[in-house]
């Protein structure tokens, strides 16, 4: 038995020995070369004809190969250019400069790349040919198509090396100044009639989608909707370079073709524009003007020039030829004008063949009777006797908008008809609706449908005008995006979108090619509601490029990769060694189940017959022989159809010979190597082991299997700690030997009398051991081992890890697997999926030797998981776990507007905006940091991140002159600084002490006793000014009155205000001799004292006199009046007779005779009413007259009512800030309940509003009414009767208005306030 080395994938013989001879060697991934860098670049050079330019660059390591491109191509050395190195020195030198040199050149080191230029001005005269320097071969670019533009300089960095020869434009250049463009169109020149061609190139390495680019002539004239025959534009993709080139092509140019244009080129987050002119010439000058060859026809075909003097007289005149060129001006004058947005002028115009385009652009469904009803629109140029101005020829509107059909008439009083499609229009519900105004008539059109497109007219008596109506749907949307697909040769693809409206129209691109239905019906389209899917049966290498699905309302796009299909062999056949008369059976096993094959024998195809069999079982093949004979030793292969595969094996035919032995024969094991030395045979997990043991032997051998198990002895368990670590090299194993005797079961022994097999069914990896065949008789016994080993697929490795997120990459690493299957792990597969996704992409395509790799080109802001696959020489593992979903995120950009707020000796406030692109990650918070200037070291001014845009950096040295910046934080990490644009000097500017009163503290503070008083006064000065307070000139004392200051105020507060706390406080700031002051009042009021001696002065008739005296304490504040009560002795009830009086005696009149009456008396502040009141001690009693009179009995009454307003509320203006009250009388009995609203709202619990009900007399008065409390008010009276109410409309003036209104309302307010306190009535009587 040998061991053979293992190729991937392994090549085994289900019960043979070792691996298959001759199976190929597994191919080792090409290792990524280092990528280095430049530590000098070359710069760009402007040189005059006929000299030398010089180009240096540097590297950072000696002995890098560095390359020298033009245009794209690789330069070397030759009498044009040299080139030369010198350890880390790398030159390029132009001799004998012409303006054929001009141009963008590059140098490449690893993969690292910079561009440069070289310009040449023009010397006096020089005369230079262009040299070819050794480069590739690039596409000839047409006549009038510029050259590139060069680039300036400018380093590309990529992680993956950059491969020999690889295309320019090859690796993206994010932040080179150039923009998109690798190359941008230039300005050309052509003759009348001549061709032209415009080209763009866009690097294509760092898109995940084609970019989309725009071709305009003037501002806004765009060419895609102008292409047609003299008009083309091209795109196409070189996979190898990875660029992009769009062409615009102009054939047969005119005079009307010159311009300037414009080329826009676009992708998700970015856009580039370049702007270039084409000039015109004219064929001839206007000295070789000949009339006559303006008219002729040539004979030459293909041209319409003269080629010389003899073919002068050989074609005949032509007059229709200037006649159409000038039809072709007009038609090409059109370029210049802006596309019109109605779809009935644009049909108009256009030639018929762009009828389709316009209307899968504008959403025609019906473009076979639009076409019908435009062909039948003519103009009715005859003067109408019954329209002023008919309708117009066509009207356009979007599906679910309304319409409006409108007629001007000469006759106001004729009646019109409308017809829709030749039958009238009824009136039904709010569809149509007819207006008529004057002379005008319109038809409504509400909610426009696809039903309403139709041709409507309107009938006058015998006349008629006509219009046609299109009804426009609305852009079709794409609601959900196409995906990404990776398959195989011959898989089936399937992509799916959804659009927004079920039966929508829809194309499919491919590279910017409209995909049709072939005649080998490659691409099947396929419908289902909203849903559109593209399906391709059998995928090629040729399906393999971007496709896209377009609608009028947007295009969706999405990338199929396309991959070879490789045939992996997962067992190979193995040389057998068969007996006469024996059963040889080769068996293989691909990873194909499909694949078909052929054998051969000794290259020939063998053909089965009754003892050679074939057969085909999913992807097992085998060939069987029965009766093994001499003839069938040869070399046998099995060939898979379509692939370059071969797998191959030989037949050994074993000749038993037989001699004359005695009858006693000792026993013997025939087997290949016999020895003591075990042999390995090696088997897959899962496949049979047959091992097939030829004995002889007189009498027949008794035959024993065994399987030797061994066990490591362990160590005692008080092993102690400080034994040396070399304690355990003498380990002890256990050998332990197990008889293997079952004739059936999964392993299994059957002994016959020349050979013994002992079979394995579905081979496990507790069968690995070496096992003992012995065989026995009287004679003696022989013996050998046989070890068995078990190859598997890897264990699954453990989640992988996910380190370095960044914008679009992130670090993927992983453990390898806790077992290797028996055989080494020759690389990983590693796969990647959007979280909400069920579709596995492979990131790689050659095997990962590392345990680490970055994955790049994902999407910022999704979410995404990684899992790994370990591979050896038999397969591929299980997947391992999913790794935590991560996010792409990218750092925040630089915060904005950063500005220094305020400078002191020791601090530094500083204030700006949140940056502009924040990113997926969010915003975490800001770092601000400082460094003196001129020097390079930040000091962090604040521990952590703060989440607000201001900062007050505290503990700086005073007089320095700092540096601030300032970085916005997320999960990424910090972003870009910004920096303060000059240094900052730490040093407090003097600022003169000013104190800013506000306005409502100008005047007399009032407060009522137990209120609080807070008192902010802001005031300006720097340094920071020193505060005084003082009451009557007199320092405040008590620790009822707190001052609080900071660096912008001072506030005043005292928390429960008492009479004691009013009169005149001072504030003062002051800063060095510089000082301003304030002055403020404050008055506490309270409730006032009752009045004082209240008695009865006269009683007469029915009248009683009262006076007393003012209260001894009116609450600090003026009086508003008296109220004054009276109560009958029996049943001491009180009512009151006056309120609001302000006299200090009355009279109280209509008193009832007879009986005794108490007097009281309270006194009325702002505050309120006294606590108590001033009474009369005694009753008065009311005489009685000496007459006494019987009153005549009279028959109860109901006087019930329901309420009624005798006097409704008015409707009237006021002014914001001044009291305003609202008035009406109401009767009703019982008495009504009274409620008032505003705007609905009931007023019941809004303490701004007071209301009074006075014999009928309803009040609500309004305290200092906002400009908010305009309105609608209602009062409503209920009783058991019934409920009436009334309503006003209050408008609330603003004070700063200088309305008359307003003007009149301030000059009759003191009059107003004056007629108030001379007739002692309340005011919301007046």
């Amino acid at each position: 038995m040998r061991d053979l080395e293992c190729a991937y994938p392994s090549l085994f013989k289900e019960g043979q020995q070792g691996w298959v001879p001759g199976s190929p060697a597994p191919q080792s991934p090409p290792s990524g070369s280092s990528v280095s860098a430049f530590s000098k670049k070359p710069r760009s050079v402007e040189v005059t004809t006929g000299s030398t330019a010089l180009f240096e660059a540097e590297t950072e390591r000696t002995g890098v190969k560095v390359r020298w491109q033009r245009d794209g191509g690789d330069i070397g050395a030759n009498d044009k250019y040299g080139l030369a190195a010198e350890g880390k020195r790398h030159t390029l030198t132009v001799r004998d400069v012409c303006p054929a040199d001009q141009g963008s050149y590059a140098v490449i080191a690893g993969s690292s790349k910079v561009k440069f230029d070289l310009k040449v001005t023009e010397a006096e005269t020089v005369s230079c040919e262009k040299t070819e320097p050794e480069v590739a071969p690039t596409p000839e670019e047409a006549p009038g198509a510029p050259r590139e533009v060069p680039a300036p300089v400018t380093e590309l960095e990529e992680n993956a090396p950059s491969p020999e020869g690889s295309a320019p434009g090859s690796q993206a250049a994010p932040d080179d100044p150039i923009g998109l463009f690798l190359a941008r169109p230039q300005d050309g020149e052509v003759t009348v009639g001549g061709s032209v061609v415009f080209s763009a190139r866009v690097a294509g390495a760092s898109l995940l989608k084609p970019p989309v680019v725009k071709w305009f002539k003037g501002k806004w004239v765009d060419l895609s909707s102008k292409v047609g025959q003299h008009l083309q534009l091209h795109d196409s993709y070189d996979r190898a370079s990875k660029v992009y080139l769009f062409e615009l092509h102009i054939t047969d140019a005119q005079a009307t073709s010159a311009g300037g244009y414009r080329c826009e080129v676009s992708t998700k987050d970015k856009f580039d524009s370049c702007n270039f002119n084409l000039t015109v010439h004219e064929a001839m000058g206007s000295g070789d003007l000949d009339l006559r060859s303006a008219f002729r026809r040539t004979s030459l075909a293909g041209t319409g020039r003269r080629t010389s003097d003899s073919h002068e007289d050989m074609g005949t005149l032509d007059f229709s030829s200037l006649l159409k060129k000038r039809d072709s001006f007009r038609r090409d004058s059109k370029l210049e004008a802006p596309a019109e947005e109605d779809v009935w002028e644009i049909l108009r115009q256009a030639p018929p063949s762009e009828y389709e385009r316009i209307a899968f652009q504008h959403g025609v469904t019906d473009l076979r009777g639009m076409l019908r009803r435009l062909k039948g629109m003519k103009p009715d140029e005859r003067k109408s006797t019954a329209f002023q101005k008919k309708l117009e020829p066509a009207y356009q509107v979007n599906k679910g908008h309304k319409i409006r059909l409108t007629v001007e008439l000469a006759d106001p009083d004729a009646e019109v008809k409308w017809l829709k499609n030749g039958q009238e229009i009824q009136m039904s519900g709010s569809k149509y609706i007819f207006e008529s105004i004057g002379t005008k008539r319109t038809l409504i059109i509400s909610q426009c449908s696809l039903a309403d497109d139709a041709a409507y007219q309107c009938v006058v008596g015998g006349e008629k005008c006509g219009t046609e109506l299109f009804v426009k749907e609305p852009p079709v949307l794409i609601t959900r995006s196409l995906e990404d697909q990776l398959v195989m040769v011959g898989q089936r693809v399937e992509f799916e979108c959804e659009v927004s409206e079920e039966g929508a129209q829809v194309k499919w691109l491919k590279d910017g090619v409209e995909l049709t239905r072939e005649e080998t019906f490659k691409y099947r389209f396929k419908k289902d509601g909203q849903k559109h899917h593209l399906i391709i049966n059998e995928a090629t290498l040729e399906d393999a490029g971007h496709y896209a699905v377009r609608t009028s309302g947007g295009q969706a796009l999405a990338e199929l990769i396309v991959q070879e299909k490789k045939l992996e062999v997962y067992q190979s056949i193995a040389d057998l060694a068969v007996g006469a008369k024996d059963q040889a059976v080769f068996k293989c096993e691909v990873s194909d189940e499909n694949v078909r094959g052929v054998w051969l024998k000794n290259g020939k195809e063998l053909v089965p017959d009754s003892r050679i069999k074939v057969s085909h079982i999913g992807r097992v093949h085998k060939l069987t022989i029965d009766d093994v004979t001499p003839a069938d030793e040869a070399d046998y292969s099995f060939v898979p159809e379509g692939f370059a595969c071969n797998l191959s094996a030989k037949l050994h035919f074993m000749e038993v010979k037989i001699d004359f032995v005695p009858r006693q024969e000792p026993p013997k094991i025939h087997l290949d190597c016999p020895g003591r030395t075990p042999d390995t045979i090696v088997v897959v997990a899962g496949n049979k082991l047959r091992l097939d043991v030829p004995i002889s032997g007189d009498p027949a051998p008794s035959v024993f299997w065994q399987k030797t198990v061994t066990q490591e002895k362990k160590a005692p368990a008080g092993t102690p700690p400080g034994a040396p670590e070399d304690a355990g090299a003498d380990e002890e194993w256990v050998f332990d030997k197990k008889l293997l005797c079952e004739t059936e079961g999964r392993v299994r022994v059957e002994t016959t009398k020349d050979r013994s097999i002992f079979t394995v069914e579905g081979a496990e990896k507790e069968d690995e051991g070496v096992y003992t065949v012995t065989v026995k008789n009287p004679v003696g016994e022989d013996q050998v081992n046989l070890t068995v080993k078990v190859i598997d697929v890897p264990d699954a490795p453990a989640a992988p890890k996910i380190s370095n997120v960044g914008e679009d990459s992130c670090t993927v690493q992983w453990e390898p697997p806790a077992y290797d299957g028996g055989q080494p792990v020759l690389g990983y597969i590693l796969e990647r999926k959007k979280k909400k996704s069920y579709r596995w992409m492979r990131l790689n395509f050659d095997l990962l030797r590392e345990l680490s790799h970055e994955a790049r080109r994902m999407i910022e802001g999704v979410a995404y998981e990684m899992r790994v696959y370990a591979v050896n020489a038999v397969g591929m593992s299980r997947p391992s776990p999913a790794s935590q979903p991560f996010m792409p995120i990218a750092p925040p950009g630089e915060p904005t507007h950063l500005t220094v707020e305020d400078v002191s000796d020791t601090t530094v406030s500083l204030k700006w905006r949140p940056p502009e692109r924040v990113g997926a990650g969010g915003l975490d918070g800001y770092s601000v940091e400082y460094c003196q200037d001129g020097c390079s070291e930040w000091v962090t001014a604040l521990q952590g991140l703060t989440e607000r845009s201001s900062l007050l950096v505290k503990d700086l040295p005073t007089g320095a002159r700092l540096q601030f910046r300032v970085r916005a934080h997320n999960v990424a990490g910090p972003g870009a600084p910004v920096i303060t644009k000059e240094p900052v000097t730490v040093q407090e500017i003097l600022q003169r002490p000013r104190l800013q009163l506000p306005r409502h503290l100008r005047q007399t503070i009032q407060k009522k006793v137990g209120e609080p008083v807070n008192l902010l006064i802001p005031f300006q000065g720097k340094p920071r000014p020193q505060v005084t307070w003082t009451k009557e000139g007199q320092p405040l004392a008590g620790d009822e009155v707190s001052i609080r200051n900071s660096p912008t105020d001072t506030i005043l507060f005292i928390r429960a205000a008492r009479r004691t706390h009013s009169g005149t406080y001072q504030v003062t700031v002051r800063i060095e001799n510089m000082e301003d002051e304030a002055t403020l009042v404050l008055q506490i009021v309270d409730k006032p004292s009752p009045p004082q001696d209240i008695r009865v002065v006269e009683t007469w008739g029915f009248n009683v006199a009262l006076e007393w005296k003012p209260p001894q304490d009116d609450g600090n504040t003026e009086l508003w009046g008296y109220t004054v009560q009276k109560a009958d002795k029996k049943s001491m009830e009180w009512f009151t007779v006056l309120e609001h009086y302000r006299r200090t005696h009355c009279v109280v009149s209509e008193l009832i005779t007879g009986n005794g009456y108490y007097f009281r008396v309270f006194s009325h502040n702002m505050v309120g009413s006294s606590d108590q009141a001033a009474a009369t001690k005694e009753p008065v009693f009311i005489p009685r007259p000496g007459i006494t009179y019987e009153p005549p009995a009279y028959k109860a009454l109901d006087f019930s009512e329901a309420p009624s307003f005798t006097q409704p509320l008015a409707n009237r203006s006021i002014i914001a800030g001044y009291n305003a009250v609202l008035c009406c009388a109401v009767r009703g009995s019982p008495k009504p309940k009274i409620s008032w609203f505003k705007n609905g709202l009931d007023l019941g619990e809004d303490a701004r509003f007071r209301m009074f009900s006075k014999q009928g007399v309803l009040t609500l008065e309004i305290r200092k009414p906002c400009p908010y409390d305009g309105g609608v008010y209602v009062c409503r009276a209920t009783n058991l009767q019934g409920e009436a109410q009334c309503e006003c409309r209050l408008e609330s003036l603003s004070d700063q208005d200088g309305s008359p209104e307003v003007n009149r309302y301030r000059r009759c307010q003191p009059v107003y306030q004056k007629s108030r306190r001379e007739l002692e009535v309340p005011p919301f009587l007046l």
